[in-house]
């Protein structure tokens, strides 16, 4: 039976996907969450016509004859407006960020000026509604300050504090359950066994998950045992998605996908053409989608960056639609096999301002450090002729 691609599974994985739901935030829990309304502005900013610099507010009918003398009546301050109406041959100090006086319409600054006593005497000339910034010049109540479906940054935050909004209405976070299964497993900081290993999955698929928008429930670590592994199952399917690590194969060890099809999970398919990470499975029951990772700790967190990143952004309403990049080519790559390769690499930029990458020599997909010392991975399609350096070649971020 020939392997599923990497394409046509990830558009298995997100068929029929929309937003989850939505709930509401401050502002203060707001950063990163998507926004499941537009954001609209409650009032005008500014909500009156303001002063741009320090100065003095003037009529312009005063001062189209130079020098001329002016009244200083009082000041205009931020937080602090001056009440009464300006008349003619008056003027009011005002700094930036004041409300105008009413019947002023120009500000005059203060380096056009001189003082003396109660009287300035304004003896450059300002052209007519100068220095003023107009009520609403940033946006008017109404106005949409952010579109909807949007990662919030604090740009966004900013904005959307200035329209009055103390609130937001974001997309819900999916929930996911995550697992990995293994006897030869411990948790960091407890005593292996000479025939066990250091567990990382859990916390490095944790800590991805939750930077791409999800909130986690992590089971730790379940032992190969049918009954256990169903029992962390039937807790999964609580969640919007279920996340197992490890135990999918078919060895006399391996219970995940035997569990998953007693606890009523439909399987769309197991093994995809790709590398690091063949024996990924997806599977459906009700509203969860269940995603078996494979055990090995790279094919893990590859597999989680193709697959699991557009599955979490997609069920918060983002474009979950992959950017792929290209770079040059700075060594040999041989003809490519049968399965799409996602290759650790680094990136760095020439004198030229390209972009080179150079591809790790080893890419055994037990082997984390070079997975973290990489920036980005290297795509190479089935059955790509072989490349040489100096050739144009794609890639997408490792972001994680």
């Amino acid at each position: 039976m020939p392997l599923m691609p990497v394409d046509e599974a990830l558009r298995e994985i997100l068929k029929g996907l929309k937003a989850i739901g939505s709930e509401t935030v401050t502002l203060q829990l707001s950063i990163d969450r998507v926004t499941a309304k537009p954001i609209i502005a409650k009032r005008d900013q500014p909500p009156f016509p303001a002063s741009a610099m320090d100065g003095y507010a003037v009529r312009h009918d005063d001062i189209k004859s130079l020098p001329s003398t002016l009244k200083l009546i009082g000041v205009s301050a931020a937080g602090h407006a001056f009440k009464r109406t300006l008349k003619t041959g008056e003027t009011v100090r005002i700094l930036t960020g004041a409300p105008l006086p009413k019947g002023a319409d120009t500000v005059v600054i203060q380096e056009n000026v001189e003082i003396n006593g109660n009287k300035i005497i304004v003896v450059h000339p300002t052209a007519k509604a100068k220095n003023i910034r107009r009520r609403g010049l940033d946006f008017l109540r109404g106005a949409e300050l952010v579109p909807r479906f949007t990662k919030l940054n604090a740009r966004d935050i900013g904005v959307a504090a200035a329209g009055h909004n103390a609130t937001i209405n974001v997309c819900r976070k999916p929930t996911i359950t995550l697992f990995t299964t293994g006897d030869e497993l411990v948790l960091p900081g407890q005593r292996p066994r000479p025939d066990q290993i250091v567990s990382s999955n859990n916390f490095a698929l944790e800590a991805a998950m939750q930077k791409w928008g999800a909130t986690i429930i992590n089971l730790g670590i379940v032992k190969d045992d049918l009954k256990a592994t169903m029992a962390a199952i039937h807790k999964g399917l609580q969640s919007d998605i279920l996340v197992t690590t490890g135990g999918a194969s078919v060895g006399d060890h391996d219970y995940v996908q035997e569990a998953l099809k007693r606890c009523g999970v439909k399987i769309g398919f197991w093994k995809i053409a790709l590398r690091p990470g063949k024996p990924l499975m997806f599977g459906t029951k009700n509203r969860t989608r269940i995603i078996g990772l494979p055990g090995n700790p790279v094919s893990a967190l590859v597999c989680s960056r193709i697959f699991l990143k557009p599955l979490i952004e997609a069920m918060q309403g983002l474009d979950s639609s992959e950017v792929v990049r290209t770079a040059i080519l700075d060594c040999e790559l041989p003809e490519n096999d049968d399965r799409q390769d996602f290759m650790r690499a680094t990136i760095r930029l020439g004198n030229d301002d390209q972009a080179y990458v150079q591809i790790f020599d080893t890419q055994d997909s037990s082997q984390q450090r070079t997975l973290r010392d990489a920036d980005c991975l290297i795509i190479r399609k089935p059955f790509e002729p072989a490349a040489s350096k100096g050739d144009s070649i794609k890639y997408i971020p490792l972001d994680f």
